[in-house]
């Protein structure tokens, strides 16, 4: 952890970066209910952030609380910035609360095989932990999202009759949320993300 030192700073960061037009709550995934001139808005005001926050100042956001990690992840995936993949696997695996939606979007924009590891090695741990009532459906589901995208059988091992999946769901009846069908949720921030991207690395190129 950071000294008390960095404390004005990270604050300085949160007001610019997090609490504007109340994005770390709209990145939870109610951006996608935005259109016309606010989707817009919305959208060019996340690229612009994603270019100017530095990756020392990234760092300290995802030294913070949620708030802070979920919109630095979404910065992160936004900017194309891969040299923070290892940091997204550890907080993805650390699985401090059900925030982990964040880092799933995130690596699934990288799009790689490194990426549907960190998710692999999430499920192979969570999976195996029906004491936690975290919402596993999500990197399930990102992982049947890459699959898709990469031409993989990644998720295959974990949806097979008597496998991981089907012993976390039998053991949190009630709490489980079909992951095919939630892949379409996956889908659409994943589109977000990279229509997102694609805007950046637009902007980045007339600069």
């Amino acid at each position: 952890m950071r000294s008390a030192d960095t404390a004005p700073e990270r604050m300085d960061l949160i007001r610019r970066f997090v609490t504007p037009g109340r994005r770390y709550l709209r990145l939870g995934g109610s951006f996608l209910r935005l259109s016309g001139p606010e989707r817009e808005l919305f959208v060019r005001e996340l690229v612009q952030a994603a270019g100017e926050i530095t990756p020392a100042e990234l760092g300290i956001l995802f030294e913070g609380g949620w708030r802070e990690r979920r919109t630095a992840s979404w910065l992160v995936a936004v900017a194309g910035r891969t040299e923070f993949r290892s940091r997204i696997g550890e907080l993805l695996l650390a699985s401090g609360g059900p925030y982990g939606a964040a880092y799933c979007i995130t690596l699934a924009t990288f799009g790689t095989s490194a990426d549907a590891d960190l998710l692999c090695r999430y499920l192979d741990r969570y999976l195996l932990r029906p004491d936690l009532g975290y919402d596993q459906t999500f990197p399930l589901s990102t992982l049947l999202h890459l699959d898709a995208a990469r031409g993989t059988d990644r998720a295959s091992r974990y949806l097979a009759a008597g496998g991981l999946w089907q012993q976390w769901s039998d053991a949190m009846p009630g709490m489980v949320r079909d992951p095919q069908e939630y892949r379409q949720v996956v889908d659409q921030l994943c589109s977000f993300a990279s229509e997102c991207a694609e805007l950046f690395a637009r902007t980045e190129t007339r600069r």
